[in-house]
């Protein structure tokens, strides 16, 4: 009697092994073509910044109207260009640049929202935000948003074919919020408006009045995304994208720079 709850033990021991899975799933997250992979296959490999995809080359159809909706939309950024100022022999141009951090999280992913009129597209929830940090040729730092937040698009059409564009502008946040402190302790809402030891100058340095009052400033983004593949089917669609956004200015201290991102554009209806 008194081995009996030992025996009840090493019974539920064993089959927790026994009905344990082998192998874990990631169908949730990288979609039914890559269901089979497990977390080894994935960990620190970067494939879990990639978009779900479906076959090149499927020229099938999804119609699109009030009412409908998208989701799991994911835009992986591919290359990403900075424009660098010209000089007597070559004009100001977009220069590609190496992505330095994060490596493996910069996708925008699982973005859904309502479709109204003809084919325009207002983005309400998901992953819609990463931050970047770039590196120019030049080998200057470029810190920047990738932003898909209030996004609205429109293909002026009632369904998604190969070749439909949706061309429109996101919304795009400060690098830093409002309690960030600098350096110096300098923050909008929380540390001080100045450097302590340039209190003499006051406001006469336009240089150290950028650095000194912090401001939370926002931009807009242009993109437009462009469909290259249908499968009506599953009602999925992939593509491209390519978007013109501005990058940081660590809150008004630092002009922004002009910023082009291309990638992987992936989306399905709702």
């Amino acid at each position: 009697m008194r081995f009996r709850p030992l025996l009840a033990l090493v019974l539920a021991f064993c089959l927790t092994f026994v009905a344990a899975p082998s192998r874990v799933s990631a169908d949730f997250v990288l979609g039914s073509e890559r269901g089979n992979s497990t977390f080894s296959d994935i960990v620190n490999t970067g494939k879990a910044n990639d978009c779900p995809a479906i076959p090149a080359g499927l020229s099938g159809s999804i119609s699109l109207g009030s009412g409908d909706s998208l989701k799991d939309i994911c835009l992986h950024p591919t290359e990403i260009f900075v424009k660098v100022p010209g000089n007597r022999r070559q004009k100001a141009d977009f220069a590609p640049s190496k992505i330095i951090s994060p490596i493996h999280n910069t996708t925008i992913e699982q973005v859904y929202g309502d479709v109204s009129g003809s084919g325009t597209f207002t983005e309400s929830g998901g992953i819609d935000f990463q931050l970047i940090t770039v590196l120019t040729p030049g080998g200057v730092e470029v810190p920047l948003v990738f932003s898909a937040k209030d996004l609205v698009v429109s293909s002026g059409d009632s369904s998604i074919t190969v070749g439909t564009e949706f061309k429109g502008e996101t919304r795009t946040p400060s690098y830093r919020t409002s309690n960030f402190l600098d350096p110096k302790s300098r923050a909008l809402t929380t540390g001080v408006e100045y450097a302590q030891g340039l209190v003499a100058l006051g406001g006469d340095d336009e240089e150290l009045t950028k650095e000194n009052i912090k401001r939370v400033l926002e931009g807009k983004g242009n993109i437009t995304l462009s469909v290259d593949s249908v499968d009506s089917q599953n009602e999925e669609f992939s593509g491209t994208f390519v978007a013109y956004q501005d990058s940081d200015t660590d809150m008004g201290s630092k002009d922004p720079k002009e910023v082009k991102i291309t990638g992987v554009l992936y989306g399905r209806k709702g």
